[in-house]
Parts: C-alpha cells; sequence; structure tokens
C-alpha cells in the first residue's frame, strides 16, 4: 500500500540536525516510494555495538535537490553517530563547505545544474582534498562511474538503495576516513616521534624496548641482542652505544656470518709480524682496537666452536693473545652479541657453547617483528622517504591507500624490506604521490588478495544487493575494473584504444591493470568472472 511522504521542512543551511525519533525501517528503498516517518523501527547499524575506543565523530554533508531522500540519508547518519548537515543544490553545498570542515560527503550525481554533481565533486576534490565522497544517482552506466572514479569519488550507490547498503557505505566510509586522518597525523608528528636515539616508533613492543635500553645503556655487562633478520638489531646496537658513558669511544661492529672462519681468529684477536704467510707487520684486533668502546659481534650464532672457546676466555679474563704471539693483550671494550638464530636450540644441540651462551646473555634483548608492531609502519615508512627525499632533493608523498595497505602487510623482511620498499617507489614514481603501483610487486599482490576478501565477504548488516536482489550494489573500484577492463575485451586488447575511448591516459590505464596484478586480458583474467 502506498504511504504518503513525511512533511517536506526547510532544512537550515550549516546547522547540525537534531537526531529525530523516527529513522526510516529496515527494507525500505531509499530514492523510490516514500519512507513511513511514523511508528519506524530503529535500524540496526555496524556501529551498534559501540568499540572499546570509538572513532571520533565525523561530519557530513548530504547533497540533494530530493527532500525526501536528504531526510531518510541525514537520519540513517545520525544513527550511526554523525554529525549532520544537507543541502539541496550545488550553491548551498559550496557555502557549508566555505565554512565547516567536511569528513564526508554523500552527493547527488544529477543535481539541478549543466554538470550535476560532477562539477561539485571536482571542485570538492580540489579544494577540499581530506574530504571523503560518496556519490549516489539513479542513472547507473559505466561512463558516469569512470568519470567519477576519475574526478576522485571513494564509493558508489545506485538508487533506489537499501537501508542497508547505506549504512554499509557509510561504515565502510567512516573506517577508511578516520585511518586516513591518522595517517596525515602521523605525517605531521613525524619529526616528533623517535625513540631512543635514531629508533623509530612508539608502539607498546618498543616503549617496553626503550625502558630496558635505558637501563643497560649505562652499564658494561654484555647484552645478547635477539630478533629475525631485518630487525634492526646493529641499530638497537648503536643506540646501546652512542646513548651510554663511552659514546665518544670507538664502535666496532664484526658481521661474524660473512668472515672467512679461517680469518676470524685474527681478526678479532690481532696478529704479530710473521704470524702467517702475508703477515707483513703486526696487527691489533678488533677487541683491543675498540678501546673502552664497543664491540658489537653480529650474528655471534655462526662462530666455529673452537673460536667460541676463545672468545669465552677472551670475556672472562679480559685479555686476548694475538695470533702466533707468547703474550697477552688486555681489553676493555664493551661486548654486544646478536643474532637471528635460537641459541638456546643450538646449545641442546650441541652447536653452540653453554658457558658462552651464558656468559653473553646477561641481558638479553628482543627486537620485534614489524608485523607485532603495524602502528610503527607508517612512522618508519614516512622516516625513510624523509630521508630519501632529503638526499635526492624531492619532494614526495604517499597517497592514503599506500600507507594503509602497508600498515596492513606482513613485512617478512621486517624494517630492511620496509626501507627497500620506500627507496623502490621513490626511484620509480613519476610524480610527488607514490601510489600503490610504485610498491614492490608482494604488496600489490596482497592488495588484491585482500580486496577480493573483502569483496567475498559480506559487510555488517549489508545485503549488498540491488532493489531486485539479482544484481550486487558495487563499490567505484569494481565499476572501475569492469569499465577498463570490459572496454579492452571488446576492443580485442587494444589498450591505446580502450585509454582513449574511456578518458583516461595510456600511463594510467597500465598503472591501473599493474595494480590489478593484470598483464594479460584474455579468457584467463580473474576478473572476468
Amino acid at each position: 500500500m502506498p504511504v504518503n511522504p513525511p512533511p517536506h521542512r526547510k532544512d537550515h543551511l550549516a546547522s547540525t540536525r537534531t537526531p529525530r525519533q523516527s529513522t526510516p525501517p529496515s527494507g525500505v528503498l531509499i530514492g523510490a516510494t516514500p519512507y513511513p516517518g511514523q511508528d519506524a523501527r530503529a535500524l540496526s547499524s555496524p556501529d551498534a555495538e559501540a568499540s572499546s575506543n570509538p572513532p571520533p565523530v565525523m561530519h557530513l554533508l548530504v547533497v540533494d535537490d530530493d527532500a525526501p531522500v536528504r531526510t531518510a540519508c541525514a537520519e540513517i547518519a545520525e544513527s550511526m553517530g554523525f554529525l549532520v548537515v544537507s543541502a539541496a543544490n550545488a550553491s548551498e553545498a559550496q557555502a557549508i563547505l566555505k565554512h565547516q570542515s567536511i569528513d564526508l560527503m554523500l552527493l547527488d550525481l544529477k543535481l539541478p545544474g549543466r554538470s550535476g554533481g560532477l562539477e561539485l565533486l571536482e571542485e570538492v576534490r580540489t579544494q577540499h582534498p581530506h574530504t571523503l565522497v560518496v556519490v549516489m544517482t539513479a542513472f547507473a552506466t559505466v561512463s558516469s562511474a569512470v568519470q567519477a572514479m576519475r574526478i576522485g569519488a571513494g564509493d558508489y550507490l545506485t538508487k533506489p538503495f537499501a537501508l542497508e547498503e547505506l549504512t554499509a557505505v557509510l561504515h565502510r566510509a567512516r573506517q577508511s576516513r578516520h585511518f586516513d586522518m591518522e595517517s596525515r597525523s602521523l605525517r605531521e608528528r613525524m619529526r616528533t616521534q623517535k625513540g631512543l636515539g635514531n629508533m623509530i616508533g612508539r608502539s607498546p613492543e618498543m616503549e617496553k624496548l626503550y625502558r630496558i635500553l635505558s637501563k643497560v645503556t649505562h652499564s658494561s655487562h654484555p647484552v645478547l641482542i635477539l630478533g629475525e633478520s631485518g630487525t634492526g638489531k646493529e641499530l638497537v646496537a648503536r643506540s646501546i652505544h652512542f646513548n651510554g658513558p663511552h659514546a665518544s669511544k670507538p664502535f666496532v661492529p664484526v658481521d661474524c656470518g660473512s668472515l672467512v672462519p679461517t680469518l676470524i681468529e685474527s681478526e678479532l684477536f690481532g696478529y704479530v709480524k710473521g704470524a702467517f704467510t702475508g703477515a707483513n707487520k703486526a696487527k691489533d684486533g678488533l677487541l683491543a682496537s675498540a678501546e673502552g668502546g664497543t664491540v658489537f659481534l653480529d650474528e655471534v650464532g655462526e662462530l666455529p666452536l673452537d673460536l667460541q672457546a676463545k672468545l669465552l676466555r677472551a670475556l672472562q679474563e679480559r685479555e686476548v693473545r694475538p695470533v702466533g704471539a707468547n703474550f697477552t693483550v688486555p681489553i676493555s671494550a664493551r661486548v654486544l652479541a646478536a643474532t637471528n638464530r635460537d641459541l638456546a636450540v643450538m646449545v641442546e644441540q650441541g652447536r653452540f657453547r653453554k658457558d658462552l651462551y651464558f656468559r653473553l646473555n646477561v641481558v638479553s634483548l628482543r627486537i620485534p617483528p614489524l608485523r607485532d608492531r603495524r602502528e610503527d609502519v607508517a612512522l618508519l615508512a614516512l622516516h625513510f622517504l624523509e630521508r630519501c627525499d632529503r638526499e635526492s632533493g624531492t619532494h614526495h608523498t604517499f597517497s592514503d591507500e599506500a600507507l594503509r595497505i602497508m600498515s596492513r602487510y606482513d613485512w617478512p623482511g621486517n624494517v630492511r624490506e620496509l626501507e627497500n620498499a620506500v627507496e623502490r617507489a621513490c626511484a620509480l614514481s613519476s610524480g610527488p604521490i607514490l601510489h600503490m603501483a610504485d610498491l614492490p610487486t608482494q604488496l600489490q599482490d596482497f592488495r588484491l588478495h585482500a580486496q577480493r576478501e573483502s569483496e567475498a565477504a559480506p559487510a555488517p548488516n549489508a545485503h549488498w544487493r540491488s532493489p531486485g536482489g539479482s544484481n550486487p550494489i558495487l563499490s567505484i573500484a569494481d565499476l572501475e575494473k569492469q569499465a577498463i577492463l570490459g572496454t579492452i575485451r571488446q576492443l580485442n586488447g587494444d589498450k591505446l584504444m580502450a585509454a582513449k575511448l574511456l578518458g583516461i591516459g595510456k600511463t594510467t590505464l597500465y598503472r591501473k591493470l599493474k595494480e590489478y596484478g593484470i598483464s594479460d586480458t584474455g579468457d584467463d583474467n580473474p576478473f572476468d568472472h
């Protein structure tokens, strides 16, 4: 039975609505038959269960010349905790944007005027780049989707849409906007977010590490630094040395894994003239040359057993015997050791001396892998980016999507892999903004895999179906894929013609294909299905 629309009320420009008692019932389509304004059920949104750390309140602007649609969208958003203002045309929206900060905009593409909402969308993306825009239209065509995508829309809704679908889009947009706000805040705080020395990170794991480091830096005990490859064990050792009382003394790193076994002893302990062929003059060992500083034994687990015994004696007696000598040389250096191996297991297997293990393990520090401190990824990435820009004299910044994916990636190579990824992106980028296409292949593959999983999983309280129940509501990213890949297939693989017809540059087209992980648009295309 048809229902009467609620009485039209004049929306107050740039004024925040107060929550109303009536909310459109679940299952009613917005943009079709007007919803009943009385005796309505409260809509259950994905935000119904408040989290322990709720995101900050966000300001939403609804721009639509259809008053019932405007009212419905505003009430749904208010029930989710948004502060809502509304506008009936582009002029009212421009006035609001001029005097108020807007986090998210719901924009009807078919506004009155020559260019409708597209012109307003382009203006928002230019003058208010941090405002996330979700476009709405009753005319869902590939051309309008591609055009909105090119200008910078973040998501897409086709009228009429169900309340659950709008709720899911707002929920997803809020999460994306919250992350983008955090990433921009990190950029602004970049210079003040360094930890001890040159170490970077403010995660709980790193704060715990800083507390331990602050105590061991002023002692002279040996320290065993444990951690996966690429976590920054040498940086920790340098922080201990250069923040301690002997920072003016030498810091001598020794890579035990790269030295030839026959040369390790002479490098560590030194040798006298004539000790072996080629020993034309005497040379001090690294332990003695530190002269009250620090010797850092990297990958100490690679030392052969016979040399482990000699190192143990040197640490206990505080003296070394150079190769070929009949005298000893006193040493005063502090010894720090590091390994990515499990020395306790090696001791059980007889591959590492138990007495040396206990001698080195007076204090042990375990460096957390990067996947266990994801909140530090953005800080580290921005630090490496700042260093690259300083060395090259250029200026770059990460796109919000790039930082978001980097923070979710596991980084099996840890900080070293992240550093290499940033340097690669700077070297390959053709512009000041580093996009996903500039990052290594493994991150692009991770993005595609995560995207497919997200598309396969239903959104909270959302059916993701069109009014007829047969076609899914597609995001702007999916519409973009369909438009690009479908055009290329129709043109039998002619990418240059496809770019021309779509109104995008060939460089943009190839970058998009690379982002999708697609080098061939034939029948084996994973997006054909």
